[in-house]
């Protein structure tokens, strides 16, 4: 095109028309075809994680920890300690305490869902030394008993075998100045497990959630888990057990259910006849 100015000059002669084409629009560039990357497919969910890789956990493969807890599933668990003492061959022999744990064990196990594998049972049955019912293994079982314990878990003790009395009780720990406790299988040489350990070892650490249901077929055994209440099957009503000295005798949160043969100041004899139970909580 020529430029435009102010000064005139004559009109220069017009060239020839030429037929106008339309323009066309420009061409759309399409972009190149890519393709697709190839993808791998995705690994199978799975039920459970995969195994620990051993490379750092300085052992060898097929190692095991004897420390592991036996217990480590998160969900509610069912475990039981079931004691049956007979001491066989001595002058406090017992005829009936095995197979008491034996009906315990159908009962749980059949009734109640409990597993097999969740059963910790201490006789005289077996010749492994692990599972007499010594006062070490009977102490063992019940720390075990509550290791770990959670919301949901429901935990059962019970022991078959003697109980005794003694006028040994701290100041101001028993209502009746009297302690209860348990006779293992060697209580004549390792002493008796008395209700103070009991209440402290099973007792203390039931968690909010958590329930704990004792049975305990021995003398003496009334009040043999120090809980706090005591019903009174006369009176229909639960009675104040929580010691004049404000011990702690309580739960973490948890519930405690105790069901004893007899009361503190009776024996239970070793007979198929009735029994009137003792049944505390806490």
């Amino acid at each position: 095109m020529g430029c435009l100015c102010s000064k005139q000059t004559q009109p220069r002669p017009q060239p020839p028309l030429l037929p106008v084409s339309k323009p066309q629009p420009p061409p759309v560039l399409e972009p190149p075809l890519l393709t697709p990357p190839i993808l791998e497919p995705l690994p199978p969910l799975m039920s459970q994680p995969p195994p620990l890789s051993m490379e750092n956990t300085g052992q060898s493969p097929g190692a095991v920890d004897d420390e592991q807890p036996p217990l480590q599933s998160k969900t509610p668990k069912k475990r039981a300690l079931l004691c049956g003492v007979s001491y066989k061959n001595s002058k406090d022999e017992l005829k009936g305490t095995i197979n008491d744990v034996n009906n315990m064990k159908d009962l749980l196990i059949h009734y109640f869902g409990f597993s097999e594998d969740n059963l910790l049972i201490l006789t005289e049955e077996k010749d492994d030394p692990k599972v007499i019912p010594t006062k070490k293994n009977i102490e063992k079982g019940l720390q075990w008993l509550v290791e770990g314990c959670r919301d949901g878990d429901s935990l059962v003790f019970y022991f078959a075998g003697h109980g005794s009395s003694v006028e040994q009780a701290c100041s101001g720990d028993e209502i009746d100045g009297r302690d209860e406790s348990i006779c293992p299988l060697d209580f004549l040489t390792e002493g008796k497990i008395p209700d103070n350990y009991i209440n402290s070892t099973i007792v203390w650490p039931l968690k909010k959630g958590v329930t704990l249901h004792a049975i305990v077929d021995a003398c003496h055994s009334g009040t043999i888990l120090d809980l706090s209440h005591v019903y009174n099957l006369t009176t229909k009503e639960w009675e104040d057990n929580n010691p004049p000295s404000g011990a702690r005798k309580g739960t973490d949160g948890g519930l405690a259910i105790s069901i004893s043969a007899c009361e503190d100041h009776q024996e239970a004899a070793d007979t198929f006849r009735t029994f009137k139970p003792t049944i505390g909580h806490s």
